[in-house]
């Protein structure tokens, strides 16, 4: 992955001297006032994006490769936390609810019995 990182930074640095000469030599145009390193950046960046993508095809599915068994890893660790999780929090839920109509049933028979002096 680091390998991959540096090509693409080195592909960047070399659109960057590239469009600095183009700029200073007046083939590219100037950015406005002050902002002409941030043109000469955007500029830069919208040259290698594509050159980097074409070009280091090969090292970019080599840096794929390595990464995909941890990645894997990493998403079957967290489907078996939120399994454990919800299981838990179902578990909590259902022992509440148990709870709550043991306790809601004896005094719901209570209310639901005339006492004396009511009339049904």
């Amino acid at each position: 992955m680091l390998r991959y990182t540096l090509m693409r930074l080195g592909i960047f640095v070399g659109c960057f001297v590239v469009v600095w000469a183009l700029v200073y030599s007046g083939v590219a145009p100037r950015g406005l006032g002050a902002s002409n390193g941030m043109w000469m950046v955007v500029l830069s960046l919208l040259v290698s994006a594509p050159i980097s993508f074409v070009a280091l095809r090969k090292e970019r599915d080599r840096a794929s490769a390595r990464i995909a068994p941890r990645l894997d890893r990493s998403i079957d660790r967290v489907k078996s936390n939120l399994a454990a999780n919800r299981s838990q929090e179902d578990e909590a839920d259902d022992e509440a609810r148990t709870t709550a109509r043991t306790t809601a049933t004896p005094e719901a028979a209570k209310t639901a019995e005339p006492t004396s002096g009511q009339v049904s």
